[in-house]
């Protein structure tokens, strides 16, 4: 069996492509899965790419890929990463390593998107690319 990477996506990332294409751009997250399939087709390497608007759920996920001996996990958290120390505190109770994503540059943006739970715990993250930041921590993860 190919290594195992969990792409978790949170709030509203389910309408992506529709919603303010502006700052997130105008694929799917269909778009992205296709990509990142096609992608770790190439590196020999299977993914799970999820998507809630539930904080619970993305804190069992990320237990879940433990469990799983996932290689790592591939998370944008959406706002969550702006709010939640559920999941910062779920990231540091895991030995699986955490990319987290971004398909904006929250540094760029609102003084609230400035501050990361989620980056605070994650191994690295990687934003500002659209589409592109998945396929770049996907590669990332690869060479864990």
């Amino acid at each position: 069996m190919a290594d195992l990477i969990y792409v978790l996506n949170g709030p509203n990332l389910n309408l992506l492509g529709t919603r303010e294409p502006e700052i997130y751009g105008a694929d799917t997250l269909d778009d992205i899965a296709g990509m990142l399939e096609d992608r770790a087709r190439d590196l020999d390497i299977e993914i799970d790419l999820r998507q809630s608007n539930h904080e619970g759920h993305l804190v069992d996920w990320l237990h879940e890929a433990q469990a799983r001996g996932a290689r790592a996990v591939i998370l944008n958290a959406g706002a969550f990463t702006h709010t939640s120390i559920a999941l910062h505190d779920a990231i540091k109770a895991i030995r699986t390593p955490v990319i987290e994503v971004h398909l904006s540059n929250p540094h760029t943006r609102e003084d609230f998107r400035h501050v990361s739970f989620v980056g605070r715990a994650a191994k690295g993250t990687i934003a500002g690319f659209g589409a592109l930041s998945y396929s770049l921590a996907l590669d990332a993860a690869a060479r864990f």
